[in-house]
């Protein structure tokens, strides 16, 4: 039912302008202290024949990754945060060139700093916590960046 009753106008009143932006910027100067890319996807709920199907958040966050192409970077070092507001989730998927360095417990840990601003409706700032803790993961990986290599858009995606 919460996801019937979750609608993209409260979505956006939780991702205003101002809010995006500041995600957008966190992003670019996130970016510009490694070699990774993150992308940063807020969905409102889903449809219902995913919601008959019982599509687990986690299955969800793997299709956008692949639809939204994280998984297509160079250097294999894509990074996606995925949050679903009809069930107070957040997800990170990785590509295979950053998963393979990173606990997931490391990324499952961002996950629940981002849930815990979000409960509390900051939502601005879980999302910059939550980049700049991926930011932080890639980092220790990735170091270093060209400010040429930016592969992946810095917006937020609603959907």
């Amino acid at each position: 039912m919460r996801h019937i009753a979750t609608t993209r106008w409260s979505t956006r009143q939780h991702f205003p302008r101002a809010v995006r932006d500041a995600i957008e910027q966190a992003i670019g100067e996130c970016e510009s202290r490694h070699g990774g890319e993150i992308r940063f996807v807020v969905e409102t709920s889903l449809d219902l024949p995913e919601l008959w199907r019982d599509l687990p958040p986690r299955t969800r966050a793997l299709q956008l990754f692949g639809q939204f192409g994280v998984w297509n970077t160079e250097h294999n070092n894509g990074v996606l945060i995925y949050v679903l507001m009809a069930d107070h989730d957040v997800e990170i998927v990785a590509d295979r060139g950053i998963a393979s360095r990173v606990s997931q417990a490391e990324w499952d840990a961002v996950c629940r700093q981002m849930e815990h601003h979000y409960r509390e409706g900051r939502f601005r700032d879980g999302s910059v916590v939550g980049i700049l803790g991926v930011g932080a993961l890639l980092g220790r990986h990735f170091p270093g960046r060209r400010p040429s290599d930016n592969e992946l858009p810095n917006q937020p995606v609603l959907l």
